[in-house]
């Protein structure tokens, strides 16, 4: 399912009109990447947390050259589902 289906189907769910339904889920998907990019999680009862997991500095190799190429340190986006989830899908 990509965004416009998923907007289509939140507008059948909803009742509402599809330009409504986008411009809601356009809301959401902006105030957790900014939630996000301030450091923040995101909780959402019964689905999961969205948060920022630091990812520590490391030795890669590059293929090409076999050189060893140092990898900085960053913060990465991850999610994690919640047991509700979890079980609903494992069914």
């Amino acid at each position: 399912m990509n965004k416009s289906e998923l907007t289509a189907a939140a507008a059948q769910a909803a009742g509402v009109q599809k330009k409504d339904a986008e411009r809601l889920i356009n809301a959401a998907i902006d105030i957790i990447a900014k939630k996000l990019a301030q450091g923040e999680s995101v909780q959402l009862s019964g689905f999961g947390t969205f948060e920022v997991r630091n990812r520590e500095a490391r030795v890669g190799r590059n293929p090409v050259t076999r050189k060893s190429v140092e990898i900085p340190a960053t913060k990465v986006p991850a999610f994690k589902a919640s047991k509700g989830l979890k079980d609903l899908v494992g069914r």
